[in-house]
């Protein structure tokens, strides 16, 4: 009888347990895998000023870029799956990285948290540059085919693919210059390192540069003046979208807890108000399971452009 009565108070307080709701015992760190001072920085660190009342622990953005997102993520994918130690990325460093070789992880390495942001890419010259509109640029790489450089974020990232894509469509031939994070992007084009860059919107926001076109399917609100690139001709429209994920692992009651705090951190008014700064959609939240739903459709479409990477090489 004694025996039986210790076997149910057991299960009963393991069961107990685990019905128990997740909360962090110490500070949530949050890994960004690209630059300081990018956009994605600003948004990490906008939402873990949200999260931090809601998880009682402070919580903590770091950066450690390099190899477009994927030194970061590799890192990140070793910590431990316990909910202290999250991943703040675009789906690219899933849907792109593992494709192009071993990286050290793959979007199985993750579990998603929450959707916060999504980003419209956009091609941009220095005020001086006599590339006035994207006319101006495609007929200049017609008429010297590999001499156009173009800046991006790095190789297989989303602005890199976007003019992949473009000198497909408009049937030219540029010379692509990899960076570390977009500030250094900024920095050698105001500088005329590179004739055009490939940019996310939300590095427009300090301004000082000349936008030709916007890869979306519709103008963007806060730049109305500027057209599409589709208006222009050339049928390219990719964006970039993301949020927060953990290592594969981490229990679900972590995930949910978390989950709620990423949703309610990205509806707040002083994170819209540096999402609205970074050029974001009103209402790019969305939950772990639409997530990963849209993680798993861009796995698939980003197969194609990794093939258009390799013909240009």
């Amino acid at each position: 009888m004694l025996r039986w009565v210790m076997a149910f108070a057991t299960f009963f307080s393991l069961n107990l347990a685990e019905a128990q709701p997740w909360a962090p015992d110490r500070p949530v760190t949050i890994l960004n895998p690209y630059a300081a001072g990018s956009t994605t920085d600003q948004l990490a660190r906008a939402l873990a000023a949200g999260m931090a009342p809601r998880l009682g622990q402070p919580v903590v953005v770091v950066n450690r870029d390099g190899a477009a997102g994927g030194v970061g993520t590799a890192q990140a994918a070793r910590a431990a799956p316990d909910g202290h130690y999250l991943l703040f990325a675009p789906a690219v460093v899933f849907s792109v990285l593992p494709a192009r070789g071993e990286v050290g992880f793959t979007a199985a390495s993750f579990t998603p948290i929450c959707q916060s942001f999504e980003n419209a890419m956009a091609i941009a010259v220095r005020p001086e540059s006599p590339l006035t509109s994207l006319a101006d640029l495609v007929a200049a790489a017609r008429a010297r085919p590999g001499a156009l450089s173009y800046g991006h974020q790095g190789v297989a990232s989303v602005p890199h693919l976007a003019a992949i894509e473009l000198a497909e469509v408009a049937g030219v031939q540029m010379q692509d210059v990899p960076y570390r994070g977009e500030p250094a992007v900024v920095t050698d084009l105001r500088a005329g390192r590179v004739d055009f860059a490939v940019l996310v919107m939300g590095s427009l926001a300090a301004g000082g540069l000349r936008t030709l076109g916007v890869f979306a399917p519709e103008r963007h609100p806060l730049l109305p003046e500027v057209p599409t690139v589709m208006e222009q001709g050339f049928a390219v429209a990719p964006t970039s979208f993301g949020g927060l994920f953990a290592p594969a692992g981490t229990p679900p009651a972590a995930i949910a807890r978390l989950e709620a705090a990423c949703l309610e951190a990205a509806r707040d008014e002083a994170h819209r108000n540096v999402g609205a700064r970074m050029f974001q959609p009103t209402r790019p939240e969305a939950d772990a399971a639409s997530l990963a739903a849209r993680l798993a459709r861009d796995i698939t479409d980003k197969r194609r452009l990794l093939g258009l990477i390799q013909e240009a090489r």
